[in-house]
């Protein structure tokens, strides 16, 4: 079994990817438990900043926060530059006071379409959380209760389109399983199919 510990040294290891960041992509269907993890992961790289895209995703554009998130953070970021966004309050639907993002030696991507294509050369490693999509989606409506019906409605449909057009999980290095001790990670299709800069056992 790998740990987070191990999993964390790996990531530290890889070449940057954006500037002098390591960015790590965490990606799965909504429900899965990505930005648990995260937050975990981020523990285990020493408190790693984590970028969450329900920041940048708003009502009107549930996945359409690429190029936001390419002027906001990644082009700053890649310069070596401090980034600053603008986070998307759900509840206002209002972008609220500017957060910045410090050019980490690792920093983490969470969020649905995560892996997307446009993100992928910015990449150092993309994660992907396991769990199918109904229980994952079924998770989330139990999570955030009857009153968000509508919009977990709304965005199943959405999801569903997104991965249909630009799926993840074929390009993840690793993938993520929840254990009763709490995390393990398996080599992704990714690595497995050796395109993958990803360091492996044989590496170490």
């Amino acid at each position: 079994m790998n740990d987070l510990a191990d999993l964390a040294r790996r990531l530290r290891s890889l070449p940057p990817s954006c500037g002098p960041v390591r960015l790590i992509a965490v990606d799965g269907h909504a429900g899965s438990g990505k930005s648990t993890f995260a937050g975990h992961l981020a523990t285990a790289l020493g408190d790693a900043p984590v970028l969450r895209l329900d920041d940048l995703a708003t009502h009107e554009e549930l996945f359409g926060w690429t190029g936001l998130l390419r002027a906001q953070v990644l082009d700053h970021l890649s310069r070596g530059e401090p980034a600053r966004y603008l986070p998307y309050d759900w509840t206002t639907r209002r972008f609220g006071p500017p957060r910045t993002l410090d050019p980490a030696p690792v920093l983490l991507v969470e969020g649905v379409g995560a892996g997307r294509s446009a993100m992928r050369p910015f990449l150092a490693a993309l994660l992907w959380i396991e769990g199918g999509s109904a229980a994952s989606w079924e998770r989330g409506r139990l999570r955030d209760g009857p009153g968000l019906s509508e919009f977990w409605d709304g965005w199943t449909v959405a999801e569903q389109r997104h991965f249909a057009g630009d799926p993840s999980l074929p390009f993840a290095d690793a993938v993520i399983r929840r254990v009763p001790t709490g995390y393990e990670w398996l080599e992704g299709p990714h690595a497995t199919a050796g395109a993958s800069h990803f360091v492996t056992d044989g590496e170490a």
